[in-house]
């Protein structure tokens, strides 16, 4: 019977153990007497094991056809989400693939533009784990574009840079920052709550990341960037959209 199922004799055994399969009655000599019955069983145990369902659903399962039926559909939906998942881990390694940068990007940022410098990629894995999918969103939006010449030259600053550049730096930056929010509100409201600390873990997680991955000039035009646009309430991070 086994080798009818294209099963093993330990397979079967185990169907027994287990209560998905009814032993037979044994004859006088002691051996099983297989009928035609098991056989259906054990090759309806069989077809379930193959459509990917665990032994324990099999015991559980109603075996009634509606019962059958929901069972059916409620397979179907998972492998239309397995398979949802795995088409959308191919489309990022399919970017990883043509830019080898983005591997340190966070999920769903595979076709965004390879222009960014390595603390602003980084900032971008840290703000994955901490903001909202909407908020990522508009995060991805303004990432789909080049890095601006402010972006450039913040991202090439030294401590050899003077006072007065710094602050003309900063200047042109909130520029840029004001004009982010205008079209992405929800980037503005990320600002006004990290700057006004209400949430606490949110704040110390951008402050961190950009305290560790600026420099001191940088770091110093960012503060005087943040109390031009929050002037109320300072939190030293960088642009969303930086």
């Amino acid at each position: 019977m086994a080798e009818l199922a294209g099963t093993t004799l330990k397979t079967v055994r185990h169907y027994h153990d287990v209560g998905l399969l009814e032993e037979p009655e044994r004859l006088p000599n002691g051996y099983k007497r297989y009928k035609i019955n098991h056989l259906v069983r054990l090759l309806w145990i069989r077809w379930l094991v193959g459509l990917g369902m665990p032994l324990s659903r099999i015991a559980a399962m109603d075996e009634s056809d509606e019962g059958v039926g929901k069972l059916f559909r409620t397979i179907d939906d998972e492998l239309a989400a397995c398979i949802e998942r795995q088409r959308n881990v191919r489309t990022e390694l399919a970017g990883i693939l043509r830019h080898h940068a983005l591997i340190d990007l966070p999920s769903g940022f595979g076709e965004v533009t390879t222009d960014l410098s390595e603390p602003g990629r980084t900032f971008l894995l840290i703000c994955s784990r901490v903001l909202e999918p909407a908020v990522l969103e508009s995060l991805l939006e303004v990432h789909k574009f080049p890095r601006s010449q402010v972006r450039r030259e913040f991202d090439e600053l030294t401590d050899k840079a003077d006072d007065r550049y710094r602050q003309s730096l900063a200047e042109r930056f909130v520029a840029e920052v004001v004009q982010e929010q205008q079209d992405y509100p929800l980037l503005r409201d990320l600002g006004e709550r990290a700057a006004s600390g209400e949430d606490p873990h949110l704040t110390e997680v951008l402050r961190r990341g950009a305290i560790e991955l600026h420099n001191a000039a940088q770091l110093d035009v960012l503060t005087r960037m943040n109390a031009i646009v929050y002037p109320k309430g300072q939190v030293a991070m960088s642009s969303p959209g930086g």
